[in-house]
């Protein structure tokens, strides 16, 4: 069980469930994959639905490596995810979205 207040989400990958988060170590790692691009390009990309195959991918493989798991972005690229490409994409963003989120205060 996954819990979205420590901005986590769970993936199903060849059936499996995962639990993914971005680390300090996971984004480090998401930055230097990007390559030129920065964090706020990345989330700009999927705010504007500019996102790509290719990020989908990297963002994913940092929220698995986060969560404590083996999984590369090359396994991915050969796994069924569930809900498919499009799947895959919305657990990406809601990633993003719950990892950068500012925690609301309890009323």
């Amino acid at each position: 069980m996954v819990n979205p207040f420590a901005g986590e989400v769970e993936i199903l990958v060849d059936g499996k469930p995962y639990a993914l988060k971005l680390t300090l170590g996971a984004l480090a790692g998401l930055e230097q994959s990007l390559g030129d691009g920065s964090l706020v390009d990345l989330v700009k990309r999927f705010e504007e639905g500019r996102f790509s195959a290719r990020d989908i991918l990297v963002l994913l493989a940092a929220g698995l490596e986060g969560g404590g798991h083996d999984l590369r972005a090359e396994d991915l690229a050969q796994a069924d995810i569930s809900g498919g490409p499009m799947g895959a994409a919305r657990i990406a963003a809601q990633l993003l979205a719950r990892s950068f989120a500012v925690p609301q205060a309890a009323t």
